[in-house]
């Protein structure tokens, strides 16, 4: 459910002496004037500003300079600015503009009537057009107000009342000022919970597009009616400020930036906020925001920059009041790992502009913070080398110490991490990667003293390694089950899992090259294995030339999963025949052949067992004579098969020893 349109206060209306001053009542909402205190005080810059030059052009005519009665008749103009800033000026009053819209005050005889001007709006003001959000109309009547007045000026008027014209000019600016800060409003509104409205950004962008084109230079003479606003530069400011808004807004309650030597658990939870927080808003952006704007608005561009800048503000805050070795680590970490990631915004339709963006943290800002984590470590290299200088066992005991305070460091890193909300695929690699440097240079360097860390390190990488391993089978596990069906005959069921597999292996490429190669034929074989569980635990059963089909249809999948993690770059060309040994005994028209495809398929993997041949069989029907032949002949090569080689794939199969097996095949 979209807002509703919120009313808008033009600027000030001059009223004569005594009046009383028109106020909103009631349930009213208040306009974005009002509401909003950034608008508020742009309108008010805008408005004085207008009033000046309205006024130099007033101030060079004789009945203007000296007082006379046309200036002292709108004295009330003047007095609605004798305000106190805590009042605020008198354009926070919903009032309509005098002359130019309702007909209030003196008007030049010569000029069209205010009702003409009503009724080609049916009867709405511009100050009502903007509370109800008709942007559009209400710039299009400001534009005839303004050609009007100009005209007016051209003929000379307002000669003889300088000052009618400063007053109409002041109500025609104070409007368009008001039409701006709506449309500032419109765009800090955009991300806000409330959801996306639509038709007012839609508005406001027309708007925007329109005053570029009605006003597309000064004036040579001067005009002030017609100098350019900049309402494109308007929209682009606007977005900044409600990118800065949400990035700054995002922390943990109570805490914001108050990182202390205590607080690593919390900074990362702040982290993974801010980055769940941006991702999310630039989510909202491409699919709901962006297409409610023309194509003319360079609108995902513009949100990127925005975010980008405040995020890199934000994190520059941070790094200010980060302290410890932790807590820099934290910070360098997410930079470089986490929202410098290609994969950060989550989905492949979120592409980065053309242009590349400025650093996160300035070179600076980096280089400092690598220059104290540096620091840290020079702490301890001190420790070592001044132990060194007064005996060599001394300094094995202080290597000794750092190795026991490092071990105990690394398994609390790990379960801190691994309960935060941080975890994803590139932080995984990026922890392990960490672990696997550790490992190697620290025990090359004292391969004697440190001795004792290489269990604590290994112990945690292959956490880190089997949580990626956990996270790619989530996402792929219920793909499988739409394999072995009757449906798939006909469905390419198989692409979705390999699309999975392959932008899984994209973050392994940044994984330390011995670990990204035995995760990948870890996928590898999880992906054979699982299509194998569906094979021989069918949820229907085919008979005829459906079985022939889906035999094909295994051998095509089976050449599609090779060829895919081939490219990939797995090394386990050993699981490639799997499918195809069970495609061939399934599918095989000479039944006196399938002893050979039987054997084929316990000579490559050992491991198959029993169970796992009274599946395969029960699957084929071919009779309880010939069943319990190949049963009798496959028992045989199962107690002359070799080792596993350390291959493992039937074992971690389960099948059922069901009714429907048993009476088949034995």
């Amino acid at each position: 459910m979209m807002p509703s349109p919120r009313p808008v206060s033009p600027g000030p209306e001059p009223q004569s002496p005594g009046e009383p001053q028109t106020t909103v009542q009631g349930g009213q909402r208040t306009s974005s004037v009002d509401a909003r205190n950034t608008p508020r005080e742009g309108a008010r810059k805008l408005g004085l500003g207008t009033w000046k030059r309205a006024f130099s052009w007033a101030s060079q005519h004789p009945r203007a300079a000296s007082g006379g009665p046309g200036l002292r008749r709108h004295s009330s103009l003047f007095r609605s600015f004798r305000r106190s800033p805590e009042e605020g000026p008198a354009a926070s009053q919903p009032q309509e503009p005098s002359g130019a819209v309702d007909g209030a005050g003196p008007q030049p005889s010569a000029g069209p009537r205010p009702e003409v001007l009503e009724s080609q709006t049916e009867g709405k003001s511009v100050a009502d057009l903007i509370t109800e959000r008709q942007l559009v109309a209400a710039f299009e009547q400001l534009q005839q107000l303004e050609a009007q007045l100009v005209a007016e000026k051209d003929s000379h008027t307002y000669e003889q009342d300088p000052t009618a014209f400063a007053r109409r000019a002041m109500d025609v600016c104070l409007h368009y000022d008001a039409l701006a800060a709506e449309i500032r409003a419109i765009v800090r509104e955009t991300l806000g919970p409330e959801g996306v409205d639509a038709d007012a950004l839609a508005q406001a962008a027309r708007v925007v597009q329109a005053e570029a084109e009605a006003h597309p230079a000064s004036p040579a003479d001067g005009d002030f009616l017609r100098t350019p606003r900049h309402w494109r530069q308007l929209w682009e400011d606007a977005v900044r400020q409600s990118a800065q808004e949400r990035v700054q807004g995002t922390g943990l309650e109570g805490t914001g930036d108050a990182v202390g030597p205590e607080g690593v658990q919390g900074l990362a939870q702040l982290l993974a906020q801010l980055g769940s927080s941006v991702r999310g808003d630039l989510q909202k952006v491409r699919r709901e925001v962006q297409p409610a704007y023309p194509e003319s608005l360079p609108v995902w561009e513009a949100y990127l920059r925005a975010f980008h800048g405040a995020v890199a503000q934000r994190l520059q805050g941070l790094a200010r009041r980060a302290r410890g070795c932790e807590q820099l680590y934290l910070l360098l970490d997410w930079a470089a790992n986490v929202y410098g990631s290609p994969d950060f915004l989550g989905t492949p339709d979120l592409a980065l502009p053309a242009e590349p963006l400025p650093p996160l943290l300035t070179p600076e800002v980096w280089a400092r913070l690598e220059s104290d984590y540096t620091s840290f470590l020079e702490l301890v290299a001190e420790h070592v080398k001044a132990a060194g200088a007064i005996s060599a066992g001394l300094e094995v005991t202080t290597l000794r110490i750092c190795a026991r305070a490092l071990g105990l460091f690394v398994p609390r890193l790990e379960r801190a991490f691994l309960e935060s909300e941080a975890v994803s695929e590139p932080q995984l690699g990026a922890y392990i990667n960490t672990c696997e440097e550790l490992r190697t240079s620290l025990l090359a360097r004292f391969p004697g003293a440190l001795g004792e860390l290489e269990p604590t390190l290994q112990a945690t990488t292959r956490t880190f390694q089997k949580h990626l391993l956990r996270s790619v089978q989530r996402k792929m596990q219920p793909l499988f089950r739409v394999l072995c069906t009757k449906s798939w005959l006909t469905h390419d069921a198989l692409c979705p899992l390999m699309d999975k597999a392959v932008a899984f292996a994209h973050h392994l490429k940044h994984v330390a090259p011995p670990l990204a190669q035995e995760t990948l034929q870890e996928v590898h074989r999880f992906v054979v294995r699982e299509y194998l569980v569906q094979a021989l635990r069918p949820r229907e059963r085919f008979r005829g030339a459906e079985r022939v089909n889906g035999a094909q249809k295994m051998t095509l999948d089976a050449q599609a999963i090779g060829s895919t993690f081939q490219g990939l770059g797995s090394e386990a060309s050993w699981l490639d025949q799997a499918i195809p040994c069970v495609a061939e005994i399934l599918g095989e028209t000479y039944k006196d052949d399938i002893c050979r495809h039987l054997e084929a398929l316990i000579r490559g993997y050992p491991d198959i067992r029993r169970k796992h041949i009274l599946a395969i069989l029960a699957l084929r029907r071919l009779g309880r004579s010939r069943n319990q032949s190949l049963l009798q002949h496959a028992q045989n090569l199962l107690r002359t098969a070799g080792s596993t080689r350390g291959h493992v794939l039937f074992e971690e199969i389960e099948v059922s020893t069901s009714t429907d097996v048993l009476v088949t095949c034995i």
